[in-house]
């Protein structure tokens, strides 16, 4: 499949900032899943944007833009050719081997109900961690409400887990949170996902988790959807929470009265289509 995207991150200022600085983590690599066919950063204001690989091997870009300025957007736009790896993750670049991926965060640390969720999924699915995997992901699908009011970006596993509601990316963290306590590695990938539905505006991009599995390797699982990744999820930034693999991330030195706006397509493509 060939996923078009385009993500554009705006700002509007009350009080105009002396500069703002970001670190941005929007465009996707190649792995035996994807192969990126185009894309491209651009920025609304003239300054200099530095690329690199991030620790966890994200490519990632900076930027500092000297103001005063009322308004700053940010936009990235391409085209992807993904294939159905059915969930398992190949040629990606690996920094660290798959033990750092039991490290607790704040974000993902689990309470005594994500532990008791956990412990109560292994023991109905037994010892297999493929098996306990992907029941954690139908139990988390079939227990969480999607809802955008009563989380946001700090929100925890387990404030999440309590209130049974939440987006994406609170989904994700509870997930990781019970995979690890259980032993076994997980991580945060944020990325895009086309929906079958022809609903291509989207408000926010996608996040889903990946585990790592003996024999297997890593492997993803996306409970919001209740499926394994297929070729309609497109891989930008892994991470061992939202924070690391957040899209952008940045600081303002002065001004104030900031609103922030952020408008995400996910289309499929033809196969002859140019950017």
């Amino acid at each position: 499949m060939r996923i078009r995207i385009s993500h554009a991150t705006s700002y509007r200022y009350e009080t105009p900032p002396k500069s703002v600085t970001q670190v941005l983590r929007l465009t996707p690599r190649n792995d035996d899943g994807q192969f990126v066919v185009n894309w491209r950063v651009e920025l609304s204001q003239d300054c200099q944007m530095h690329q690199h690989e991030d620790a966890f091997g994200n490519i990632s870009h900076v930027f500092t833009a000297e103001g005063p300025f009322d308004e700053l957007a940010v936009t990235v736009a391409g085209e992807v050719d993904t294939t159905d790896t059915h969930g398992i993750v190949a040629g990606a670049v690996e920094r660290f081997p798959p033990a750092l991926y039991l490290r607790e965060t704040a974000l993902t640390t689990p309470d005594a109900g994500i532990i008791e969720f956990a412990e109560a999924t292994r023991a109905k699915a037994g010892a297999d961690p493929l098996t306990m995997l992907h029941a954690l992901m139908m139990g988390l699908n079939a227990a969480m409400t999607f809802d955008t009011e009563p989380t946001h970006v700090e929100t925890t596993a387990a404030e999440a887990f309590k209130l049974k509601r939440g987006v994406c990316q609170d989904g994700t963290h509870i997930f990781i949170a019970a995979a690890r306590h259980l032993g076994i590695p997980a991580r945060y990938v944020s990325g895009h996902f086309y929906r079958e539905d022809d609903i291509t505006a989207q408000d926010a991009g996608h996040a889903w988790a990946e585990a790592y599995v003996d024999k297997l390797g890593w492997v993803g699982f996306d409970p919001t959807n209740g499926i394994s990744p297929t070729e309609a999820h497109v891989r930008v930034a892994v991470s061992l929470d939202y924070l690391g693999a957040a899209p952008v991330r940045g600081t303002r030195y002065g001004g104030g009265g900031e609103s922030l706006k952020v408008s995400i397509n996910v289309a499929q493509a033809s196969w002859q289509s140019q950017s």
